[in-house]
């Protein structure tokens, strides 16, 4: 199936990690023809993305960005406006969480720490982007939330809260945008062996998690990254407000 999203300009962030959904998000839009701004807040990692991204014949940028910093995201989608003269597809695929702990044991400053990355992050991009996409009354944005919107992992309530934080917001969004040509959906993956986590993997290993898992398997980059490219296509046209699991059954279970 052709997606036609050749010549379309796409920003990706998150994608300088080198294991992780945003980097190969970047490749598979790249692969389908989009031109790529490479947004991270590790500008070697983005640069590494970025020169994989122009061996495959596409143009790419990459930024350092902070997305919980919007005088630095707002810089960003100015430089690349400049740059491409559009943005037509915007991919929020950062965030992060912090060490797992009950929520008891939650200090204050790591509330905000996983608020700002994992939600204010996503409504930073959102305002820098979107005027330019009204004015043009087209644009694509695919927010990224959690399997943790449905399932109560202990040690993920903040995380948690925040990514439930983002379909509300997606729902909002899209339905505020909707007439002005706008898609704006939301996808929640399952457990992936990303870099997103800085507490480790827990005590008992993953193993049991993955037996958990209906088709027992983790989520890989490139199952996001196909849900991506669709969502941001017109294809999908009609997919409005959306959360869409993408966790190999974790959540009906």
């Amino acid at each position: 199936m052709d997606l036609g999203l050749k010549d379309k300009v796409a920003l990706v962030t998150g994608a300088g990690s080198q294991k992780g959904f945003g980097k190969t998000t970047a490749l598979t839009l790249a692969k389908e023809g989009c031109d790529i701004i490479v947004a991270d807040i590790d500008l070697e990692g983005a640069n590494k993305t970025a020169t994989e991204i122009r061996a495959l014949g596409r143009r790419a940028v990459a930024f350092k960005m902070d997305i919980t910093n919007s005088v630095e995201v707002n810089q960003v989608a100015n430089s690349a406006l400049s740059e491409f003269g559009k943005i037509d597809i915007l991919a929020a695929i950062a965030g992060a969480t912090t060490s797992p702990k009950f929520f008891i044991d939650k200090s204050e400053a790591e509330w905000d720490k996983d608020i700002d990355l994992n939600l204010k992050g996503v409504l930073n991009c959102c305002k820098a982007i979107l005027p330019q996409m009204l004015s043009r009354k087209s644009g694509k944005i695919i927010t990224v939330a959690s399997v943790n919107i449905r399932k109560g992992f202990p040690t993920t309530s903040i995380y948690a809260a925040a990514k439930c934080g983002v379909v509300g917001f997606t729902q909002v969004l899209a339905n505020e945008t909707a007439s002005s040509g706008i898609n704006v959906n939301c996808i929640a993956p399952g457990l992936g062996l990303t870099n997103f986590g800085v507490g480790g993997p827990p005590p008992g290993g993953l193993e049991p998690i993955i037996q958990g898992i209906p088709n027992k398997r983790t989520t890989t980059p490139q199952d996001i990254a196909n849900l991506v490219a669709f969502l941001a296509s017109d294809v999908s046209s009609d997919i409005v407000g959306q959360t869409i699991g993408v966790d190999g059954g974790t959540s009906i279970i």
